[in-house]
C-alpha cells in the first residue's frame, strides 16, 4: 500500500473515534470532508487535490474504463456507478430523508441507465449490460453532484444526531422506492444497526475507499 493510502487508513481511524464523541463534532465533520474528497475527483471539492478517483481514471479512455478483463467481476465504470447510487441513498434517504439526486436534474436520461438501485446482487451479465450502455461523462459528473449533496447533509448534522439510528420509516422507503431489491435486503439489514456516524463511515468513505482500491486493481490488469 502507498504512503497516502496508509495515510488516508490512519485518518479514517482517528474520524471512527471524533464521531464517537460529540464534544470533537467540529474535528470530526472537516476530517470527514478531506477524507470524502479524497475518495471522489477534485472537481467535486473546493480542495484542489488529486484524489484516488482521479489517479484511477487518469490516462484511461471509455473503452477501458468500461472494460471487465477475464475472471473480474467489476468494470470501473460499474464501480463508479455503484459508489454514486449506494452514497446517493444512504445520504439522501436515510441520513437527510429526502429525494435522491438521481432524480433531480434527469440524471437518469443522461447517463442512459434504466437500473435504478444501488447494484448490489446484480448478475455478472447486468454488470456488462450496464457497463457497456452507460455515458461515462454523464457518470462522472452524476458522481460529483452526489459528493457534493453529501458534504451539504454532513456540514448540516448537529452533534447530537451522529449517534442516532436511521429512521424505520426512512430504510423501508429503500424497497418500496426501487432503491434497494429485494435480494439485497440484507443492505437493509446492515444499515438498521447502524447510526448516522456509522453512515459517515460506510458508505461515503470507507466504501469508497475499499472500491476505488478495487479499480486501482482493475486498471493494472487493463493497461500493464
Amino acid at each position: 500500500m502507498d504512503l497516502a493510502r496508509k495515510n488516508w487508513n490512519t485518518q479514517q481511524k482517528r474520524l471512527r473515534l471524533l464521531l464517537s464523541d460529540p464534544t470533537h463534532h467540529d474535528q470530526a465533520i472537516d476530517l470527514f470532508i478531506q477524507q470524502h474528497a479524497e475518495v471522489h475527483s477534485a472537481a467535486m471539492s473546493s480542495l484542489g487535490s488529486l484524489s484516488f478517483e482521479d489517479k484511477v481514471i487518469f490516462d484511461m479512455d471509455d473503452l477501458q474504463i468500461r472494460e471487465i478483463p477475464n475472471q473480474i467481476e467489476h468494470s470501473i465504470a460499474w464501480i463508479l456507478w455503484h459508489l454514486a447510487r449506494i452514497e446517493d441513498v444512504a445520504m439522501n434517504m436515510l441520513v437527510a430523508g429526502e429525494t435522491q439526486v438521481l432524480y433531480r436534474d434527469d440524471w437518469v436520461r443522461k447517463m442512459n441507465v434504466t437500473v435504478l438501485h444501488t447494484g448490489n446482487s446484480m448478475t455478472k451479465k447486468d454488470v456488462v449490460d450496464l457497463s457497456s450502455v452507460i455515458d461515462v461523462d454523464a457518470l462522472r459528473n452524476y458522481r460529483v453532484a452526489v459528493g457534493r449533496r453529501t458534504e451539504e447533509i454532513v456540514k448540516e448534522l448537529e452533534p447530537g444526531v451522529l449517534k442516532q439510528k436511521v429512521a424505520t420509516s426512512r430504510l423501508e422507503l429503500l424497497i418500496q422506492e426501487g432503491a434497494v431489491v429485494e435480494k439485497a435486503r440484507g443492505l437493509i439489514d446492515y444499515w438498521s444497526r447502524r447510526d448516522i456516524a456509522g453512515l459517515l463511515l460506510m458508505p461515503p468513505t470507507r466504501h469508497c475507499f475499499v472500491h476505488l482500491n478495487e479499480a486501482a486493481k482493475i486498471k493494472k490488469r487493463i493497461l500493464f
